[in-house]
């Protein structure tokens, strides 16, 4: 399983980790059906890790990834980036063969998803 966490987004998500109230906090994420492409990203904090949870450990944050969506979000970079508008999260899915306008719905080659009227 390889995903990326750029420096920057490490420093964010302990910053956002310091404000969860137990230490055994996981980064979750993965994908939902939803967007105008059919997929779209699902990103947070989670406690709950089940036996269909993959738990990785990259750049020294805790993740879990649902294992059915581990082909979809291999080679995944998740950045941070702060603009005169604020910041925000950005994800590089190398899998993702369209997205919509906005960057945050995409379908892969093997996976359509459901998507919805924008």
């Amino acid at each position: 399983m390889a995903i990326t966490i750029t420096e920057n987004a490490k420093l964010q998500i302990n910053e956002m980790m310091k404000n969860e109230d137990e230490q055994s906090v996981n980064l979750r994420f993965g994908v939902k059906g939803g967007g105008c492409s059919g997929l779209s990203y699902a990103l947070g904090f989670d406690y709950d890790i089940t036996d269909e949870d993959e738990q990785i450990e990259v750049n020294g944050i805790p993740i879990a990834i649902r294992k059915e969506d581990i082909p979809i979000v291999e080679g995944t970079t998740i950045d941070f980036k702060q603009n005169m508008m604020g910041g925000g999260f950005t994800i590089d899915n190398p899998n993702a063969i369209v997205s919509c306008g906005c960057g945050s719905s995409f379908k892969t080659k093997t996976n359509a998803g459901s998507p919805e009227k924008c």
